[in-house]
C-alpha cells in the first residue's frame, strides 16, 4: 500500500480500499478532508514525511497469543502478548472507541482505519504498570491503537518503553487515546531510544482530561533515526496537564513533538516545557500550540522551549504558539536556541575540569531539570541511565529497578 494514493479517495472509497468497518466513517471523512501529509503540511514541515508516504508498504497484521506476567503489559507487533495480574485489559473494542473528530494529524485517522482492533486498557483502581511496545518485523507498516481509560478518582502511573532493534526500516503508526475521568490522575513516562536504521515511529495521541482531573506527561526521546510524536489534549473545567519533553538527537536524526493543548473548561491549567539537545546534523522539532476557547475563562497556560546546539550542523525548529479567544486568563510562551555558555565552560575549566568533562556536566545539568521532575525515584534513575547511555555510551547509574543484595554484600565484605 502506498499511503499517498489514499489522499485522492472519497471517504467511502477509503473505507473500501482499507477494508475498514463502517463504524470508522468519521476517521475516513477526516482523512479525506485533511489529505495525507506532505512536506507542505504544517505538522510535518520539518520531518521529511513524503518518502514514507510514497513508499509501497506491506501492511503487517500478525496475530499473537495473550500470556501473563507479574509486572508488564507487552504489546508485540500490535498485539497483546503479556498481561500483569490486576489490570483489566480488553482487546477488540474498536467499535466502542471515541475517535477525536478534531485531531489535526491525518495519520491519527489512518492509524485508526488500518487498526483491525483497538487495545483497550481500563484502570478501575490505582496502579503502577510498565507498558512495553515491542516491534520485531522489519520493513513493514504496522498500525495499531491503544485506548487508556481511567475511572473517576483513580491514579495511574504508566512506564512506557519501546523495543525494536529487529524492526529495521519499519514504519509504526501508533499512539493512544487516553480518557482521564473526573478527579483521576494519569502519569505517563515515555522512554524511547533510536539508532540509525531502526523503525520510524509516528505516534499520534489524544488525551481527554475531564473536570478536576490531571495528566502528567514526560517524554524522553534519545538517539538517532527519525520519529515524531503528535499530541492533541483537551482540558475541561479545573483540569490540568503538565507536559515535559526532553530530546537528545544526534547524527542525522529528525525527532520531535508537535502538539495542540486546547483549554475548553474554566480554570484549566497547562504547563508545557521542552528541552532539546542537538548534535552533528540532527534536526529537532517543537511545534506546539496552546489554544484557549471562549469557554476557557481563568485558564493558566504556559509554554517554553529551550534548545542547545552542540555544533554548527545541528538545527532546531521551534514554534511555540498561543491562540486565545478571551481576556480573563494568564498565559505566556517563549523559545530560546543557543550553544553552551562559554562563561560557564571557562569557570569549570578554571577549576581544573577538562573541557569535555565540563561540556558533559553542563549538558547533564540542562537535561536533569526535566528528568528530576519524575516523582518515582526508580523511573527517574532509569531515565538518567537512558540519557547517559545515549549521550556518551555509558552510565554510572546502577541497581535501578532490582536489588541483588549489593548493600548486604558490601556490608559483609567490610565486616570480613
Amino acid at each position: 500500500m502506498r499511503p499517498v494514493l489514499l489522499g485522492e479517495l472519497t471517504p467511502e472509497e477509503i473505507l473500501q480500499e482499507l477494508g475498514a468497518a463502517p463504524t470508522k466513517s468519521l476517521a475516513a471523512r477526516r482523512l479525506s478532508e485533511l489529505k495525507l501529509p506532505t512536506r507542505k503540511s504544517e505538522a510535518y514541515r520539518y520531518f521529511d514525511i513524503e518518502p514514507l508516504m510514497e513508499h509501497d508498504w506491506e501492511i503487517l497484521q500478525a496475530p499473537a497469543a495473550i500470556g501473563e506476567t507479574e509486572r508488564q503489559i507487552v504489546i508485540t507487533d500490535g498485539r497483546v502478548t503479556a498481561l500483569p495480574s490486576g489490570v483489566e485489559v480488553q482487546v477488540g473494542c474498536s467499535d466502542a472507541i471515541d475517535i477525536d473528530g478534531n485531531h489535526f494529524d491525518p495519520l491519527y485517522y489512518l492509524g485508526h482505519l488500518l487498526s483491525p482492533e483497538v487495545i483497550s486498557i481500563r484502570f478501575k483502581q490505582d496502579a503502577k504498570v510498565t507498558l512495553v511496545h515491542r516491534f520485531t518485523r522489519p520493513g513493514r507498516l504496522l498500525a495499531y491503537r491503544t485506548a487508556l481509560y481511567l475511572d473517576a478518582n483513580v491514579h495511574v502511573q504508566i512506564d512506557e518503553r519501546y523495543e525494536g532493534e529487529e524492526a529495521c526500516g519499519a514504519l509504526i503508526l501508533g499512539g493512544y487515546d487516553a480518557f482521564v475521568a473526573r478527579d483521576a490522575t494519569l502519569t505517563l513516562i515515555k522512554d524511547e531510544t533510536l539508532k540509525e536504521g531502526d523503525y520510524t515511529p509516528i505516534l499520534s495521541h489524544r488525551i481527554k482530561v475531564d473536570s478536576q482531573a490531571a495528566c502528567r506527561l514526560h517524554t524522553f526521546d534519545f538517539g538517532e533515526g527519525a520519529g515524531l510524536q503528535l499530541l492533541r489534549a483537551e482540558l475541561h473545567e479545573n483540569a490540568r496537564i503538565d507536559a515535559d519533553h526532553l530530546l537528545y538527537a544526534t547524527d542525522h536524526a529528525r525527532r520531535g513533538t508537535v502538539s495542540q493543548i486546547v483549554h475548553i473548561g474554566q480554570s484549566s491549567v497547562s504547563e508545557q516545557r521542552a528541552k532539546n539537545i542537538l548534535a552533528d546534523k540532527a534536526r529537532g522539532i517543537f511545534d506546539a500550540l496552546i489554544k484557549v476557547e471562549h469557554t476557557g475563562k481563568y485558564a493558566k497556560a504556559h509554554q517554553n522551549s529551550k534548545a542547545i546546539l552542540l555544533n554548527d550542523g545541528a538545527y532546531m525548529a521551534s514554534k511555540p504558539q498561543l491562540e486565545i479567544y478571551i481576556d480573563d486568563l494568564e498565559a505566556s510562551h517563549g523559545s530560546t536556541t543557543g550553544q553552551l555558555d562559554e562563561a560557564q565552560l571557562f569557570y569549570l575549566r578554571s577549576r581544573g575540569i577538562a573541557k569535555e568533562e565540563a561540556r558533559k556536566m553542563l549538558i547533564l545539568a540542562f537535561a536533569n531539570e526535566l528528568i528530576d521532575a519524575i516523582g518515582d525515584e526508580t523511573l527517574r534513575e532509569r531515565i538518567h541511565a537512558s540519557f547517559e547511555n545515549a549521550y556518551w555510551g555509558a552510565t554510572n547509574v546502577t541497581c535501578m529497578e532490582t536489588c541483588h543484595g549489593c548493600e548486604d554484600l558490601a556490608a559483609e565484605s567490610a565486616a570480613k
